[in-house]
Formats: structure tokens, sequence, C-alpha cells
């Protein structure tokens, strides 16, 4: 089968980590006998003078390039920021349209997957009318729970959902949730994230401590400096965790007002913003934690529940998303309500009764990048009557 990947988060050169997941599932696919891949990675850019902002020509310079051996196409469209997300997937659409009919004319698709429902899910949808093959798109959780409310994209969202040929979940409960917007669930099908089990294990926790320079209890937060990530409560918990330090990676808007919410509360010393760091380097800062602690308002199934208990430790999370789906027995962790009081008790509670390593990654066992892949093939096999 010849697929089409269609993914608007894509890692690139200058961004490695940025859709890391979307590439290692697609390279895990492509390493599936009789499947080839190739990789549309549209990049939008400002319209002048918004171009003229910062990191708009970091944007501009992305180029084609073959990445891990896929053929990455980066073609580029006009988005506006902030209020043109409406407009993203017929804009997509038009800029992608040739590139990706020449490359039919060539050697011919027999799938378009689109990796997130918005803005890709519209987008594949038009490309699918045009070239008169079937599209799937596959959910992940703010591409359902944050673009399904806003004014303009629903309706995209339905309508795309409609059309597909078939649909993916990251868990059982985006799949819920995808449901209860009116898709019809008999066309979803969960598709749990990979692991590289060869990566995140357990390692000794005092050994790679102090290969950090990290000492006492640590907790560990890994994602987007965003209000959706609700790292200001882990913040907030500290004051009532007197020798822990708090460990962050990312970058993100919400990076000033959390270094200032830091300092304000007088714990700026116990909190380390480590800024972006290569998914190479964090199976050592999984396993140098005593816990990774989560509480966003919303996830699909985040990859940072999975990599830590992959590395023993046990994770502290609201009760969002598919959660529940990884929590196998009690040395997972704690879901716990979004509150700071919340969240000091369970670290405490943690930090009291520590699990077993082994006990901890167990929940992820069946966790891996080549049962992904053949699943998914399973699935683009099914929803195209590609039976070969």
């Amino acid at each position: 089968m010849r697929i089409l990947t269609l993914s608007t988060l894509f890692p690139a050169s200058n961004r490695p980590n940025f859709g890391i997941f979307v590439e290692r599932q697609t390279h895990a696919l492509s390493e599936v006998p009789d499947f080839a891949v190739t990789v549309i990675n549209p990049i939008g850019t400002a319209p002048w003078p918004l171009s003229n902002a910062s990191g708009q020509s970091d944007l501009k310079a992305l180029e084609n390039e073959s990445w891990r051996g896929l053929e990455v196409y980066r073609p580029k469209f006009i988005a506006i920021p902030v209020i043109g997300g409406a407009r993203n997937p017929a804009a997509i659409a038009r800029a992608i349209l040739p590139l990706v009919q020449q490359l039919h004319r060539e050697t011919p698709f027999d799938l378009i997957d689109a990796e997130f429902f918005y803005p890709d899910g519209p987008a594949a949808m038009r490309l699918s009318d045009a070239l008169g093959i079937p599209f799937t798109i596959k959910a992940r959780g703010a591409d359902i729970h944050y673009w399904g409310q806003q004014r303009g994209c629903r309706s995209q969202i339905i309508d795309a959902a409609d059309k597909a040929a078939g649909l993916l979940a990251v868990s059982g409960a985006l799949k819920s949730d995808m449901a209860a917007m009116g898709m019809n669930a008999d066309k979803i099908r969960v598709h749990y994230t990979g692991l590289d089990q060869g990566r995140f294990l357990p390692r000794d926790r005092a050994a790679e401590k102090a290969r950090l320079g990290l000492t006492g209890p640590v907790i560990l937060c890994v994602g987007a400096l965003v209000p959706r990530k609700n790292q200001r409560l882990l913040i907030e918990a500290l004051t009532a965790l007197a020798n822990a330090s708090l460990v962050l990676t990312g970058t993100g808007e919400s990076e000033a007002a959390l270094r200032g919410l830091a300092k304000q509360l007088g714990v700026s010393e116990r909190v380390r913003f480590m800024g972006a760091v290569p998914h190479d380097d964090l199976p050592a800062l999984f396993a140098a934690a005593d816990i990774m602690a989560l509480v966003s308002s919303s996830e699909g199934l985040a990859n940072a529940w999975v990599e830590a208990l992959a590395c023993g430790t046990p994770i502290v999370a609201s009760d969002v998303g598919g959660i529940r789906e990884l929590m196998k027995n009690d040395a997972a962790g704690r879901i716990v309500a979004q509150d700071p009081q919340a969240i000091a008790d369970a670290v405490r509670s943690i930090l009291a009764n520590p699990p077993q390593p082994a006990d901890v990654s167990a929940n992820v066992r069946a966790f891996s990048w080549k049962e992904n892949a053949r699943q998914l093939a399973d699935f683009f096999r099914t929803v195209s009557g590609h039976q070969g």
C-alpha cells in the first residue's frame, strides 16, 4: 500500500521534537512489509506584515528533506495567526494539491492518512475528493477538545468525520468524546501510541539524579508550557512539599507567568526550567524523577504518561483522557483533582511508600512501535479494502 501521510506536526532539523510521535509512528509503518509512506508536512506562514514577526523566518526556511528514510515535503500555506484557524484546511488543500496530484500521477496513492483531526482532517477530505481515494483521520486530544469547540471548525470536523473511511483515537476516552460530538462510534478504532521499550526503561535513580545534578525528591513535568497543562498547580503544590524540587521541560506561552509565580511563592530556587529537551534525552530525566506529574485540563493519551511509566516512574495525573486505561495497578501512581493540595497529598503518599520500578513499568509492557504499526497497517488495509 502507498500511504500519503498528511501532518501539520512533524519534526525537522531545526525542531526535532515537533510532532515526534507522528514521525515515530510513520517510520514504524514504513517498515511494515508492502507499505510505502510519503509525508506532506504543510507549513503555515503568516502574511505580510505579520511575516516579519519572530519565528517566521525559521518556518519559511523549512525545506523538503529525507528524515530517517522518509521523504518529507513541506509546501507553505498562508496561516493568519490567532483568528485564521477556520480557514486553514482550505488553505492547506489549495497549497498542496498541485504537489499531491503530481506525486499521485507518478505513483498512485491508495489512501490519505491525516494525523490530526484539525486542520489535517478537513484538508485531507478535500484532497480525497480531488484524487478519488479514501482518507482516514487520527484524533490525538487537543484537535478534538480545543478545535472541536471553535467557531467555523467544529462543522468541518464533523463533515470530515462523516466522509472519512475510518477514524482513529489515541484512547477509549477520546473515542467517547468523539462519539459525543456526533461521530459514528462504529467508525472509530482505538489506536494507542507506541513506545521504544529499549530506551524507556528503569535505571538507577540515584545515579541518574547525580548525573543531572539533582538532589532530594524530584517531581518532573514533561509538556508544553501552555495553560492547558496546568503547571501552575504543580508550582503551587510545591509550597506544601518542603524538600521537593520541580523540573519543567518544554517551552510555551506560559513560561514567563510560571517563572513569576514561582518567584512570588518563594519556590523559584526549587523550580528548574529546562526548556526544550531532545526526545532522546528524556529517558534519563524520567528515570531520575521520583514522580512525573501532569495535571492537564484535557488530554487524549499523553505520551509523557506512557514513557514515565515505562521508566518505572509513578505518575500523578488529573482524571482526563485515557489515564484510567494506562493505570493497571496501584504502583502506577495517583489520579487527583486539579488542585494544589490534592497534588501535594498524592506526592507525599508516593514518596512515603515508593513502588518498585518493575511494578510501575508493567503497566505499559504491551506498548511498542512495532505493535502500533501492525495495528495501523491492519486498519489501513481494512478501511481501504486493500487486503493483499
